[in-house]
């Protein structure tokens, strides 16, 4: 019997979250075309014949601006100090940086094996991915390279048998149930967000938190959410609520859908806007939205 841990570790919008629900089979975390969409991590079961994994989706690693961010990195690093498995997700599409590499320098100090998953091949022409996957086995020595495309699949399974073969003897964790570490709160927040992400102005999402108010299941068969959308400024406001409140209304409605399919019943959704300049900075709030410090 085998049982550990395995983080997924990249730079922000490398697909580590596709990759994560793609491997569970179902979803899990959220996901958006926007950079820096998960904030902190966020852990799923997964049982086998004969092993138990729990795959870590982490911040992506990148230039801290401010005390959220701060947050997140430290949230990445310090599951890739606590796992079993490293497996570094890296964006086929995009060519190689200084963050890449700051991240190459970071693996030096990691003791576990660590597997490079060369993400978005679906997007690249393949004559491209040999010399991409060179330069990656010169700048580390890897225990494996997988190309691989989470969106439609292509190598997925590969990648989940070689994570498997690197995971540690041991017994079950978890009991069979068990499914992830995240609270219901914290997926009722989330979902909310997905679709400010989704249904929002490239700028305003960076900005942008939701806090769960009220979660109340006093009534059978129905979920009463009470949410606040935060923003950093005056401005941004406008384009949350929409113009006579068309886009809250639109959020709410796809939120509200989300939601009741997550949770298996009817919600009840309430959207609020507020600004609170700075919240990024507040230890408390971040605290609250489940970002917290060491």
């Amino acid at each position: 019997m085998k049982s550990g841990f395995v983080a997924f570790l990249g730079r922000p919008n490398a697909g580590k979250s596709t990759l994560l629900n793609r491997i569970l089979g179902q979803k899990l975390a959220i996901v958006s075309d926007k950079p820096q969409t998960t904030r902190t991590r966020i852990a799923g079961v997964k049982n086998y014949p004969d092993a138990q994994v729990v795959f870590v989706d982490t911040p992506g690693v990148h230039k801290p601006t401010h005390r959220m961010n701060v947050r997140m990195v430290d949230t990445a690093l310090e599951a890739m100090r606590e796992v079993d498995v490293v497996c570094l997700v890296v964006d086929a599409a995009v060519r190689p940086g200084p963050g890449d590499r700051h991240l190459l320098t970071l693996l030096k100090d990691v003791k576990v094996p660590v597997i490079l998953a060369l993400n978005k091949v679906d997007a690249v022409a393949k004559p491209k991915l040999l010399p991409m996957l060179e330069h990656y086995s010169r700048a580390y020595p890897f225990a494996e390279l997988v190309p691989l495309s989470a969106v439609d699949g292509t190598n997925v399974d590969t990648l989940e048998g070689l994570l498997l073969r690197y995971v540690p003897e041991g017994e079950p964790l978890y009991p069979p149930e068990y499914f992830t570490d995240q609270s219901e709160r914290f997926f009722a927040a989330e979902i909310v967000r997905e679709q400010v992400l989704q249904l929002t102005h490239d700028e305003l999402p960076f900005s942008t938190a939701v806090v769960v108010d009220q979660f109340d299941e006093s009534d059978p068969g129905l979920i009463k959410l009470y949410c606040t959308i935060l923003v950093d400024r005056e401005s941004q406001k406008p384009i949350v609520v929409g113009k006579a409140g068309s886009m809250i209304k639109a959020i709410g409605t796809a939120a509200r859908l989300g939601l009741e399919e997550h949770f298996s019943q009817r919600v009840y959704l309430d959207l609020h806007v507020k600004v609170k300049s700075e919240w990024r900075d507040d230890t408390r709030l971040l605290d609250d939205i489940g970002l917290r410090g060491r």
